[in-house]
């Protein structure tokens, strides 16, 4: 399930039952340092001691709470937490049928009544990273329930994205101060690692979990070191991995045979162009058009160190549509056929100084910019391949909040930003007053129809029917999904791109080569 986060300033309430549940991992803290293990991987992480923390952005909280399901190395769904599933034609009702074999790191059974309490405190008022009544849980025993999405849900329940906790450690805390639970920090989870010990602010240590139910991870200790250095700590060897490496270091690495670089797509966000249709320049869709054929997509990719099979669309699509090849190709770079539609659309006079004009008028507009992922790279690679086919394209950098709040208000000509793909909201986008200012009622309706739907072939359907309405007007220009990279040691073994490229997900199914 898609769920919606509000954050919030909260502060820590620990009861007395709780000092109990801590005392495997108060132990392991009072040890002090261990000596380092014979087969240990030492993670570049970004975060802080409370990286395992249910507000946490980082991904570390998959080394010790298990998900529903995973995705294979084919992207194929398979179970985790689920042993199997069913669901009603609709797909709104959902009976899962969970494993009987994990246990929490305290020797609890995992139950259903631990899917239960998570989802409700997910979807708690003073939590918020779901929408309160968007699903309901009935336990029909402990490891069977069944759940019902109500109207408005988007997305299946069988998310490999959401881990889960147990109840009988936290259902007595106060989701009021939940971001300062003192759980985060000594969590007692059911995955491969357990907790060992942190150092504030530098590093956290965890071991191999040896009552995990796929049995023993063969790496036996994970560290996650806060103090990020980048490519500087991976040629010092002071780390392993580093899991979300900056693309434009990349060269820093070629050839290196040290290491191997993994990719991953983040398949439900893209680089897109929003094109503000109320500007006159930008009001003709032969303009949008052209100014898209003027773009070598793959061009962009490559100046980002992006992968050659980066996915390149033009219309919002499903996940599913995109793995399985059923989007339409994307319009080609094309510059004869862009200046034949400039000038088709008025724009046939070029100036001395190369730039298109219509009335006198100069062919040009500002795009604003956020430096996320190389953009602020990407718009001057734009500027040139624009400028070859007549047309200015000027660049102002803004942070990312600040391209928000300026694309919010509609005062702009142009912006390049990470956009959803998935979820969009058809009236913000397509409807009145929708910030772009392109008014589609037909499309308003298909991208409602998309979110009200569960059923997988319906949002499908409704997307494929938007597709050809996309293509043609070109409001936003998609240039490709967001890509994060993972640079590795060549001694850690089982990764692979694009579904096994991030560690953390799959550690369990890693090895280091000699074992050590």
């Amino acid at each position: 399930m898609r769920t919606g986060c509000q954050r919030r300033a909260v502060r820590s309430l620990t009861p007395v039952r709780f000092a109990a549940a801590l005392a495997l991992a108060g132990t392991l803290t009072a040890c002090g340092p261990r000596s380092p293990a014979a087969s240990s991987v030492t993670i570049d992480s970004g975060g802080d001691e409370r990286a395992l923390g249910l507000l946490s952005d980082d991904d570390a909280k998959f080394l010790v709470f298990l998900p529903l399901v995973t995705r294979n190395a084919q992207g194929e769904i398979e179970g985790v937490l689920a042993r199997s599933w069913e669901h009603s034609p609709d797909y709104r009702s959902w009976t899962i049928h969970l494993r009987s074999d994990v246990h929490w790191q305290d020797g609890v059974p995992v139950t259903a009544h631990d899917i239960k309490f998570t989802l409700e405190l997910l979807s708690h008022p003073d939590v918020l990273w779901m929408s309160p009544g968007a699903v309901s849980v009935t336990v029909l025993d402990d490891t069977t329930y069944t759940l019902t999405l109500h109207r408005g849900t988007e997305g299946s329940p069988l998310d490999e994205g959401t881990v889960y906790y147990p109840r009988h450690l936290l259902e007595r805390l106060d989701p009021a101060k939940l971001a300062q639970w003192e759980f985060w920090i000594h969590p007692v989870g059911n995955g491969p690692y357990r907790y060992v010990r942190h150092v504030v602010k530098t590093m956290l240590e965890l071991e191999a979990n040896p009552d995990y139910y796929r049995g023993r991870p063969r790496i036996e200790r994970v560290v996650l070191r806060f103090l990020r250095a980048g490519v500087t700590d991976l040629l010092s060897g002071d780390v392993d991995v580093h899991a979300d490496f900056n693309p434009a270091d990349l060269p820093g690495i070629a050839g290196d045979p040290r290491f191997e670089v993994y990719h991953r797509f983040a398949l439900g966000w893209v680089r897109a162009v929003v094109w503000n249709t109320r500007r006159p320049a930008l009001h003709d869709p032969k303009v949008r058009r052209a100014l898209t054929l003027a773009l070598d997509r793959r061009e962009l990719d490559r100046a980002l160190n992006s992968p050659a099979t980066t996915p390149i669309f033009d219309v919002i699509c499903s996940e599913r549509q995109l793995r399985r090849g059923e989007v339409p190709p994307p319009l080609p770079h094309d510059p004869t056929t862009a200046r034949q539609l400039l000038a088709e659309a008025g724009w046939a006079e070029v100036g001395e100084d190369g730039i298109r004009r219509r009335g006198g008028e100069a062919l040009r507009f500002v795009v604003r910019v956020s430096t996320l992922q190389g953009m602020d790279r990407t718009a001057v690679i734009m500027q040139a391949q624009l400028r070859a086919v007549g047309v200015q394209m000027d660049i102002q950098t803004l942070d990312l909040g600040a391209v928000a709040r300026r694309v919010g208000a509609g005062g702009f000509d142009a912006e390049l930003r990470p956009m959803p793909i998935h979820g969009w909201d058809g009236k913000a986008f397509f409807g009145p007053g929708a910030y772009g200012g392109y008014v589609n009622p037909r499309a308003a309706a298909l991208l409602a129809r998309a979110r009200a739907a569960v059923n997988p072939d319906e949002v499908d359907q409704a997307y494929r029917e938007l597709a050809p309405i996309l293509q043609t007007d070109l409001p936003v220009t998609f240039l490709a999904p967001m890509v994060f990279t993972t640079v590795a040691h060549r001694r850690l073994r089982g990764l692979s791109s694009p579904y096994r490229a991030d560690p953390v997900w799959h550690m369990d199914e890693l090895w280091l080569e000699n074992g050590r």
